[in-house]
């Protein structure tokens, strides 16, 4: 594992801990961690509290307070097309994200904001870290609900 794997682990996994704490209060919605990193310094964290409130990415996006141009943010599952524009908007220079949305990401998936051409900013993106992980805490919260 490299020191940039190393590093992308550590921090979804820092996103999976706050994706938990979600769990059984996010209905409909999964529930998802967002952590923000900056010259290996954690600026934001966030995670979707409940339905209704902000989505984790906006969350740790709002908690970096303006300093999230050129940052990293990780994210427990591909981002929807509102919180990718949010990062666009931001200027963040990269996302990590952990499980695929086939129904709504917008990191490839379905769309693919992040990266389109017609926006004036591109996001680097890298998509399965901690793939593994990410989908049990999805597929756990889905069992709940049936």
């Amino acid at each position: 594992m490299s020191r940039t794997d190393t590093a992308d682990a550590r921090y979804m996994t820092r996103a999976l801990e706050l994706a938990a704490r979600g769990l059984g209060r996010t209905y409909p919605n999964p529930p998802v961690g967002a952590v923000l990193v900056r010259d290996g310094r954690i600026i934001g964290e966030g995670f979707h509290h409940r339905a209704g409130a902000p989505h984790a990415e906006v969350e740790a996006l709002r908690a970096a307070k303006g300093r999230a141009r050129g940052a990293t943010l990780y994210v427990t599952l591909e981002p929807c097309a509102m919180c990718a524009s949010a990062m666009v908007h931001a200027r963040i220079a990269r996302l990590v994200y952990g499980a695929d949305d086939p129904k709504a990401g917008a990191a490839g998936s379905v769309f693919d904001i992040v990266r389109s051409e017609r926006l004036n900013h591109r996001i680097d993106c890298a998509g399965g870290v901690l793939a593994e992980e990410c989908g049990t805490m999805l597929t756990r919260f889905f069992a709940e609900r049936r």
